[in-house]
């Protein structure tokens, strides 16, 4: 099973991408998390790709592009993944199309996650995170027990730059600009469906599993 999660930032996907790589036995391959462990390590890509996330960008598909690259090829492409945060351009999709290709495979499907940006906006400006533990919070959904300091371990909460409502505003106009014409792009393949992204978590998920259980 080889499935690419999409929906704009603040849509839950990576929350959900976690829960199906879990049930599933996927791999899952995330470009938030290779952009972060690439700045970690202090890696030119991953410095690069940081400018356009402090700035509400999206990274560049040059960037993207190389850092999937050599993800999906450490070991070659693994039969069964996620893909969580790629592409999101049409590029990037020719990109991935390609490296498939070379292994001889392709996607079995895309899941879009729906949400508005009214909700968007008021999930994303109004969450916290933990300056240690990386522990995230909301100021009105999942407060911390005292307020700015983290439940786990102690450490400061603080509002990411690209939690901040210019930030999260910029980056919802970019994805309508630059990522929904993937929507036409995968669904002329016959591989795209759509989930309500504005219920619980849990419902959500049942709705995942009913698709891939129904399509797959």
């Amino acid at each position: 099973m080889k499935l690419l999660m999409m929906g704009p930032p603040g849509a839950g996907k990576g929350t959900q991408a976690k829960k199906i790589v879990e049930d599933y036995h996927l791999a899952n391959i995330s470009t938030g998390d290779m952009f972060r462990e690439s700045y970690r390590k202090k890696e030119s890509l991953g410095l690069l790709a940081m400018e356009f996330i402090r700035d509400g960008h999206l990274v560049s598909d040059e960037i993207t592009i190389e850092i999937v690259r050599r993800r999906l090829f450490v070991n070659h492409v693994e039969k069964n993944f996620l893909l969580d945060g790629f592409p999101r351009t049409i590029t990037q999709a020719e990109a991935l199309d390609e490296m498939l290709e070379v292994e001889q495979t392709k996607l079995d499907a895309v899941i879009q996650i729906v949400v508005s940006d009214a909700v968007i906006l008021n999930r994303m400006v109004g969450r916290r995170s933990c300056s240690i533990c990386g522990a995230t919070y909301h100021v009105d959904y999942k407060p911390p027990q005292k307020e700015g300091v983290c439940d786990a371990c102690g450490g400061v909460l603080y509002q990411r730059e690209d939690d901040k409502h210019e930030s999260v505003r910029n980056r919802l106009d970019i994805y309508k600009e630059k990522t929904k014409p993937l929507i036409d792009y995968y669904d002329a393949q016959g591989i795209l469906y759509e989930v309500n992204g504005e219920k619980s978590f849990d419902a959500v998920y049942r709705d995942i599993q009913t698709l891939l259980e129904t399509h797959l």
